[in-house]
């Protein structure tokens, strides 16, 4: 049987160490010189992360229309711009040397500074954490959602987290089980909620029976909380709102409440009665991301949502401190990048780049320094605050790009 790999658009040299991968050996008997010692999150699958010249690739051993069902979905959902791991390939048609026939596999992209679920709390993630954790799942699944997407097996093990701003954004990693619909049912919603309670509230009790969680955390309340926050958010998200004709300015009121949240409102259905006295809005399109896309057109920066905020808020800051206001947003936001955050990242030791992603270091800095300020009774320089951050916070934080269970 013929080796046969489909793969997404690569350069050669890309193309060409995938190809050289032991692809004639189980994956589960692959060489150290090829797998990365990278944490990874349970599987009903052998999976490894691999090295494959410049790339970290994640390897997942499956039936071979599963692995193109799946690379075909993952690719959809980057195309409409979703959290999902980038699909780099499929390889079918592995033979051992003795010629017994080996699994297909998917090849997807390693999402870089991400961690599954246990690493996080090997790491020291507590249970004040875990509230955090079930919001980045709600809004993942939310966004999956007003896509059309029926996920069918939501789960903390099917999904990789980043850290941003303090809290967490939740990545799809198996979409094995999923579809995209043309439109997606209630019941199909309800479902997705259901398996998310089953599958989390088992997982939280696996983490207590390894005592990695505190026993005391309710695993419960912890499902109960997940499914309130997802149907709060669903609501606020796709609402009809009627007012009078007098209140036109809940419009805009309406669109700030859902840009604050991290959406774009894409599109708005108005509707007026007959008497031309009452109007009804629904957002048809909801997009996520409001944050991220204006930082990034203002400088450049492609980080989390979360992320963005803050580099916004800081932003505006030093627009205010300087009185920059009537200057084109644009040159001031220059001017805030290259004399404020690229110095300040900069600082962040070589060896210890693995720690955090720039925009987690920097928003770790600005914390940082709101506690320094307030021991010293005065606002402390943000270089000085970066530099005590670096002496005394950072060698204690765990090296989340390379570290292995």
């Amino acid at each position: 049987m013929a080796l046969h790999v489909v793969a997404s658009r690569a350069g050669p040299a890309e193309k060409t160490a995938l190809l050289m991968l032991p692809w004639a050996t189980p994956l589960a008997d692959w060489p150290e010189e090829y797998v990365v010692p990278l944490p990874r999150g349970l599987s009903r699958h052998v999976v490894r992360i691999v090295r494959a010249g410049q790339q970290t690739l994640a390897v997942k051993e499956t039936e071979p229309d599963i692995a193109m069902r799946e690379y075909r979905l993952l690719r959809d959902l980057r195309r409409m711009d979703l959290p999902a791991v980038v699909p780099k390939g499929v390889v079918t048609g592995r033979t051992d040397p003795a010629g017994e026939i080996l699994p297909a596999v998917l090849v997807t992209e390693h999402l870089r500074f991400s961690l599954p679920y246990r690493s996080l709390f090997r790491h020291g993630l507590d249970a004040e954490n875990l509230p955090s954790l079930v919001d980045a799942l709600v809004v993942l699944l939310v966004r999956l959602h007003l896509a059309d997407f029926y996920w069918g097996d939501v789960s903390l093990s099917n999904v990789l987290f980043r850290r941003a701003a303090g809290g967490f954004a939740a990545y799809l990693v198996d979409a094995e089980t999923g579809e995209l619909q043309s439109t997606l049912s209630a019941r199909m919603r309800e479902h997705d909620i259901t398996v998310a309670r089953e599958n989390v509230f088992a997982e939280l009790l696996d983490l207590q029976a390894g005592e990695e969680l505190d026993p005391d955390v309710r695993a419960h309340e912890i499902v109960d909380l997940l499914a309130e926050r997802y149907e709060a958010l669903w609501t606020e998200l796709t609402r009809a709102e009627e007012f009078g004709t007098n209140e036109m300015w809940r419009i805009e009121q309406r669109i700030e409440h859902l840009n604050e949240l991290g959406f774009d409102v894409d599109e708005l259905d108005i509707v007026t009665d007959l008497g031309g006295d009452t109007v009804r809005i629904q957002p048809k399109v909801v997009e996520a991301g409001h944050y991220c896309r204006e930082l990034q057109a203002l400088t450049g920066l492609g980080v989390e949502d979360a992320q963005a905020r803050r580099l916004l808020n800081d932003l505006a800051a030093y627009t205010a401190h300087y009185d920059l206001g009537r200057e084109d947003p644009a040159i001031v936001a220059n001017q805030w990048l290259t004399t404020i955050y690229e110095p300040l990242v900069a600082m962040m030791p070589a060896d210890q780049r693995g720690k955090l992603e720039p925009a987690e270091f920097f928003h770790e800095v600005l914390v940082h320094r709101w506690f320094l300020s307030e021991q010293a009774g005065h606002e402390v320089d943000i270089f000085d605050s970066a530099a005590d951050y670096i002496a005394h916070v950072l060698p204690e934080r765990p090296d989340e790009l390379v570290a292995a269970d």
